[in-house]
């Protein structure tokens, strides 16, 4: 019983075992691969999650401070309104009292002087 070996069927061997263990490596690769897949599809499904509740929340935010906005609009223009109504009663009060002054007789103190 004579067993030959040729190059060419040991090369041919060494390329089958190496293609197996190459094959192998790369099955262990797609389990790894499937198994990060999912861990992504749950990881996008819960970020698309917040990101739906975020939106909710500053368009909601939004609407907040556009009214707040207006009503703070609203009491600084009636401060100012009132500041004019207030501005025009103490110019009042004041010409009453140059009027007052006036028209008052002069005091002891004035005729001295």
């Amino acid at each position: 019983m004579t067993v030959t070996i040729t190059l060419q069927g040991a090369l041919l061997t060494i390329i089958a075992v190496l293609a197996i263990v190459l094959l192998i490596y790369l099955i262990l690769l797609l389990r790894k691969l499937i198994a990060t897949l999912v861990k992504v599809d749950a990881i996008l499904e819960d970020a698309k999650v917040v990101s739906a509740t975020a939106s909710d929340k500053a368009q909601k935010v939004d609407e907040i401070v556009d009214g707040i906005s207006s009503s703070v609009g609203t009491v600084v223009n009636s401060i100012k309104g009132n500041q004019n109504v207030v501005s025009a009663a103490t110019s009042v009060v004041n010409a009453a009292s140059s009027f007052a002054g006036v028209v008052k007789k002069p005091s002891k103190k004035n005729k001295n002087k």
